[in-house]
């Protein structure tokens, strides 16, 4: 048994909390209490809370408590949702999501860029993920062993209906979580493909598991936009760094929620 895995107990509670560290961020910086957006996205590439900026679209909320990471927020489907950039890889994800989470969000969706595992197109296009290879380590201080982390079936069939009436196109399926992600062997990508995953990113392992022992709603989507550098034009993510594509995905599924 992997060193990962000794003195792991889900249910035991744990003893340094977000809510601690808030208060103590709070005290430290001199900020009141403030609840966050009750919708919130994790944009581990950045390029969406880049472009918001550029276009003079988001603004940075003050009250955010966390010590390592600016929240903003932008208008987006009739709703203010908040925004952290550059929240990459399963440790920091699961971060921050404890953090929104215990600041008041009520549904966090996270849009990353992934590798092409089975072929559903050519890239790039959208995952929406509804479950996740846990080949990362975060997931299993929440949780006991498992192959997949599961997301909610009703956050995904949500997602799925509110695109398909937009008119946009995206596939449902599963998706493989790395912590390593220049450790992408043929082996492992093989046996990934062989079990019908889609996509490899870095965070959706690790958040469903968390939203699964929190109670929280989680989505995440992979925006599936190379082919691990294997073909000539890749990481191409479309118009605007992918930006307008992912913009148009997300205003669909804010107006369902």
């Amino acid at each position: 048994m992997p060193p990962i895995l000794h003195n792991k107990n889900a249910r035991a509670p744990s003893v340094f909390t977000p809510d601690a560290l808030l208060r103590e961020a709070r005290r430290q910086k001199g900020l009141a209490p403030a609840k966050s957006p009750r919708i919130c996205l994790l944009d581990p590439d950045g390029d969406l809370l880049r472009r918001l900026r550029r276009d003079g679209a988001a603004q940075l909320f003050e009250g955010w408590a966390c010590y390592h990471t600016e929240l903003y927020t932008a208008a987006l489907a009739g709703e203010t949702i908040g925004i952290i950039g550059c929240a990459v890889g399963a440790p920091f994800a699961v971060l921050i999501a404890e953090e929104m989470f215990a600041s008041g969000c009520e549904l966090l969706i996270s849009i990353t860029s992934a590798g092409q595992i089975a072929p559903a197109g050519e890239p790039p296009y959208f995952v929406i993920i509804d479950r996740a290879l846990r080949d990362e380590g975060t997931s299993y201080h929440y949780a006991a062993p498992d192959d997949f982390a599961a997301a909610d079936p009703a956050l995904v069939a949500m997602a799925a209906k509110a695109l398909a009436d937009a008119g946009l196109s995206a596939i449902v399926g599963a998706s493989w979580t790395t912590d390593a992600p220049f450790r992408e062997t043929a082996q492992a990508i093989e046996a990934a493909r062989a079990l019908g995953i889609l996509s490899v990113e870095m965070e959706a392992a690790a958040l469903y598991t968390f939203a699964r022992t929190r109670n929280a709603r989680v989505l995440c989507i992979a925006h599936v936009t190379n082919t691990m550098g294997q073909a000539g034009a890749d990481f191409e993510k479309g118009e605007a760094e992918g930006t307008a594509d992912a913009l148009a995905l997300l205003t669909a599924i804010v107006k369902a929620v």
